[in-house]
């Protein structure tokens, strides 16, 4: 296939997958962005998809559909996102990659962005999800080692809208199918270890075209001033769990504020972007970027959303 327009909707037994019950359990995977196949090689595709119910309504997961809505409402205002995902390496025991088997690693401290066997476990797989992104186009800009030993974060961004939701889709799936030929597993979990070890976020950064302007950051503070009037709502947004996940992670301590309190600090250019460092590692991005917009530019309050018609 060349374009989207090539590739055929697909169904499959909703049953299977714990998204629908065994009556009318078929779902439909209608292709929304192509991307090329770094395990099969060109001419090969991978394709992302929405999913539908039998009857052509958005699956409870799909949460790209209303995603799509209020992107479409808001694109005059050229919504850029770059996403920061953490997330942290595992044996198939569970365990952290690289943590001596019945022990656990030196306190945090040289291993953010470090280098040396002692310091950072797994460089290799970081590096071939790095390279598979890139062959697949996905819109990657960067990787670093975490604070926690055998955790790291990869950039995704700048994306315009609702692409944002699908390239960091896909480089979750490719981490995943990377971390797979290595024998090891992926988590997106905020809080993968209890104790004094870091959280895994999300962090979002966000402008739109009258920040990135001149004189922006009025524009900046004026969204921050709407994001902290409905900290609530975007708390239970911003993890699958309502914010259950993430109070595990928001706590205060470990470069965190706590998930009961609203912070806000101003750079120094006076325009440009900001950064909301509240969204999970295991976010969906869909749900974030929406908000978000929901928030700042359709001026939405309270912790209800409205329905916008079809456009």
């Amino acid at each position: 296939p060349s374009c989207l327009a090539d590739v055929p909707e697909w169904n499959f037994d909703g049953s299977s997958t714990a998204q629908a019950e065994g009556s009318n359990s078929d779902m439909f995977l209608v292709p929304v962005r192509m991307f090329r196949d770094p395990f099969c090689l060109d001419p090969n595709k991978l394709v992302l998809c929405e999913v539908l119910k039998y009857n052509r309504k958005p699956a409870e997961t799909n949460l790209r559909h209303t995603c799509k809505k209020v992107m479409d409402l808001v694109k005059d205002s050229h919504p850029w996102f770059g996403m920061e995902q953490e997330y942290t390496l595992l044996g198939i025991n569970g365990h952290p990659y690289g943590w001596p088997d019945n022990g656990f690693p030196g306190p945090q401290g040289p291993y953010y962005c470090g280098v040396g066997a002692d310091k950072v476990y797994g460089r290799d797989i970081v590096e071939s999800h790095y390279k598979a992104c890139l062959y697949a186009g996905v819109k990657i800009c960067g990787t670093n080692a975490e604070v926690m030993p055998s955790q790291w974060e990869f950039q995704v961004g700048p994306c315009e809208g609702i692409e944002m939701g699908d390239h960091l889709w896909m480089a979750r799936f490719i981490l995943h199918r990377v971390c797979e030929d290595f024998g090891v597993v992926a988590t997106l979990d905020p809080k993968p270890m209890t104790g004094n070890w870091n959280g895994a976020g999300c962090h979002t950064n966000y402008s739109t075209e009258e920040m990135r302007r001149e004189g922006g950051l009025k524009h900046i503070e004026a969204a921050i001033e709407k994001l902290s009037k409905r900290h609530d709502y975007h708390i239970c947004v911003y993890d699958p769990r309502g914010g259950r996940d993430n109070s595990r992670r928001l706590t205060g301590h470990h470069e965190t504020s706590n998930i009961f309190e609203f912070s806000a600090g101003v750079g120094q250019d006076g325009y440009g972007y900001f950064e909301d460092r509240r969204p999970a590692a295991n976010c969906d991005p869909y749900a974030v970027t929406e908000a978000i917009m929901r928030t700042t530019v359709l001026n939405e309050t309270g912790v209800e959303t409205k329905d916008y018609a079809d456009h």
